[in-house]
């Protein structure tokens, strides 16, 4: 049906809402009023608006009109002389849209002026009801990491060992540690920036500032690409998906496949990992690097004063100086463990054979990955903890599938341990003696993996000499701009923040460039850090969790759809699991969100972008996703926060639509 001569397109519910504002218009006194010896022209007051909607039906109580008055604010039909306050109660001024200046001056000029120009919110006036406040970004919505006493444990070996020397890790060494790399000559002005330490947060940090025309030196004293290329995040999810695919093939037949016999090649599966790292490393080479005009040092840093490094008897004077020299294995204060060849993240990627019986000294992040590859490449897996939890700082109803998995996968756990000593008797397996629950035991192991945490990198920096202050447990000192004591110097990454995650060194690293370079102001705490544990399922997490908010006081609303519920996860047989969205009360604010779920990773940076936007999870709810996909199960949440809202109010504003659509 076309529409009327010279009348805009518009919605009947958008009509319902004009008529009211047209009723308004005739009914509600409007004169020139004066505030503080200024005159406003053509004003109405608050209370009166509110006094109308009540006395027509449109409106219940005061209360409700002033809902819908603010609705109707939404949509542009008035606002505020001042720009100052929503619709109140209250003796303020008013101005309709078609008795603003510029509306006005067109009818004047002969123009229709029926509607605001540019017409209604797209949304139309069932959007106006149903939005809620929300702030824009998330700053303040980090939690903190779990404490605990680690004033006896002390750091494990620095040096990563690469082995086998096979031709994957030559190429790695190729790359990341060339033979007979030369250092260049350090140029005779000052260079714009130091970077002591190539992981994550250094390498962006010199890449970044190179490419903005900065000159730029980097000291490796190892590997280029530090822990996360070749120690932690590449190689341990290399062989996580091969453990998934030995899981997938015992459990073949729900699927309907037969396969008779599982055989894992504990060899090959390194074999790939050791590939699979070789190649990516040609991304933190020496070589890519000198090629983006950054002077790559290899060779241990140690600071001379406060502008000046000194690296292979090279001194690098600087104007500014990012330290970013990264964490080192924690290892506890047990009785005999550093007298037994015990595993850290650092050397359990050399392992090329599987061991028959696999101990784990730890129960966070690091451990729970790896005891759950070996469980499912078939090694007797035994976890040990001392505090009777294992992932500490996730919600117990994520933590209560993660464990219930790892047991069926084959894990033993004693969760109540009180450590005695560690021996390697002469037929060469390794006894853990503890006490759990109260009764001595022997966990006998053919390999100790022992994660425990990290300890940031800074001995043996001569911190002192630049008046870098620092915690030899804790890190390096930095302000809320990543400023050290020094004033130009900062630092980034591992050394100096308690998430140790690769993503949380790398968006460090480009908020130290503009600081560093460019006088800016980027603070650590308006960083807004997800975060994912790659178990089988996985669980990921961003914001505040619900004993956050209740220990700081915040009323809030927790939104939780099951994958058992999600047509996609049913399809996949992957049904354990869930996205719970936390959001503070009366509105779609989202705080906090946690999600179960094998894919859970990818499913969180969804929530990181709203909260992130200051978009709330009402607005989720009419995100078009594709069907089907286990990420609906993020809509969902926002179709129950929508349901909640459908307040009785709302609803005596549907009944006067529908009863005005029927006159």
């Amino acid at each position: 049906m076309e529409d009327p001569p010279g009348r805009p397109c518009v919605s009947m519910s958008d009509d319902f809402m004009a008529h009211i504002t047209e009723q308004m218009i005739q009914n509600v006194e409007v004169k020139d009023r004066t505030y503080k010896m200024k005159k406003y022209a053509k004003c109405f007051k608050g209370m009166d608006a509110v006094r109308f909607l009540v006395s027509r039906g449109y409106a219940r109580n005061d209360d409700d009109g002033v809902k819908l008055g603010n609705c109707l604010m939404e949509m542009g039909m008035f606002s505020h002389v001042t720009r100052d306050h929503p619709l109140k109660n209250e003796d303020l001024f008013y101005r309709f849209a078609v008795h603003e200046e510029k509306f006005v001056r067109m009818a004047s000029m002969g123009e229709k002026v029926g509607r605001p120009a540019g017409g209604l919110r797209q949304a139309g006036w069932a959007d106006a009801l149903l939005r809620s406040e929300h702030e824009a970004g998330a700053a303040g919505l980090q939690p903190g990491m779990p404490e605990w006493d680690r004033q006896e444990f002390t750091q494990g070996t620095k040096d990563v060992n690469v082995s086998p020397l096979d031709e994957h890790n030559i190429k790695l060494l190729d790359n990341v540690h060339p033979a007979q790399w030369t250092d260049p000559v350090p140029t005779k002005e000052k260079y714009n920036l130091v970077v002591i330490g190539a992981g994550s947060g250094g390498l962006v940090t010199a890449a970044g500032s190179a490419g903005v025309g900065a000159r730029v030196a980097i000291v490796e004293e190892h590997l280029l690409g530090g822990d996360c290329l070749n120690v932690g995040c590449v190689p341990s999810k290399a062989i996580i998906r091969c453990a998934r695919a030995a899981y997938e093939a015992r459990n073949a037949a729900k699927f309907g496949l037969n396969v008779p016999v599982v055989e894992v090649n504990f060899g090959a599966v390194m074999e790939r990992m050791r590939k699979i790292r070789a190649g990516i490393s040609r991304h933190d080479s020496a070589a890519r690097f000198t090629g983006l005009g950054v002077d790559v040092f290899i060779g241990h840093a140690q600071f001379r004063a406060k502008d000046t490094v000194m690296v292979n008897g090279k001194a690098l004077k600087f104007a500014a100086c990012v330290i970013a020299s990264g964490a080192t294995a924690s290892v506890p204060p047990i009785k005999g463990l550093r007298d037994v060849p015990y595993l850290t993240n650092a050397s359990f990627f050399n392992l090329t054979e599987l061991p028959k019986r696999f101990g784990v000294i730890g129960t966070g992040v690091i451990g729970l990955e790896l005891a759950q590859c070996m469980a499912r490449f078939g090694s007797q897996v035994t976890v040990m903890g001392r505090s009777g939890k294992i992932l500490e700082k996730e919600e117990r109803d994520a933590v209560e599938i993660i464990q219930k998995q790892l047991v069926e996968d084959g894990i033993t756990f004693k969760l109540h341990c009180q450590y005695k000593e560690v021996k390697k008797p002469s037929n060469g397996r390794i006894e853990v003696h503890i006490v759990n629950n109260g009764k001595p035991e022997i966990v006998v192991v053919d390999e100790l993996l022992v994660a425990t945490g990290r300890t940031p990198n800074v001995r043996g920096l001569d911190l002192e000499k630049a008046g870098v202050e620092y915690d030899e447990k804790k890190g390096i000192v930095v302000n809320e701009y990543l400023q050290t004591t020094a004033k130009s110097i900062y630092a980034v990454g591992d050394c100096c923040t308690e998430y140790k995650f690769t993503h949380v060194a790398d968006a460090m690293a480009r908020t130290v460039i503009r600081n560093a370079l460019f006088f800016g102001a980027g603070k650590m705490s308006s960083l807004l850090i997800p975060w994912a544990t790659f178990t089988e399922p996985e669980v990921a997490h961003v914001g505040l969790y619900e004993a956050d908010l209740t220990k700081k006081g915040i009323k809030f609303q927790s939104f939780v759809k099951k994958l058992s519920e999600v047509d996609r996860a049913i399809c996949d047989g992957q049904e354990e699991g869930f996205v719970k969205i936390t959001v503070k009360e009366g509105t779609d604010k989202i705080l906090g969100a946690t999600i179960v779920a094998h894919n859970a990773g990818d499913m969180i940076s969804e929530v990181s972008l709203a909260m992130q936007s200051g978009f709330g999870l009402g607005s989720i709810a009419y995100v078009i996703h594709p069907y089907p996909t286990q990420a609906e199960a993020v809509r969902m949440c926002g179709d129950l926060y929508n349901k909640t809202r459908l307040t009785a109010f709302i609803r005596s504003m549907f009944r006067n639509l529908l009863a005005w659509r029927r006159s």
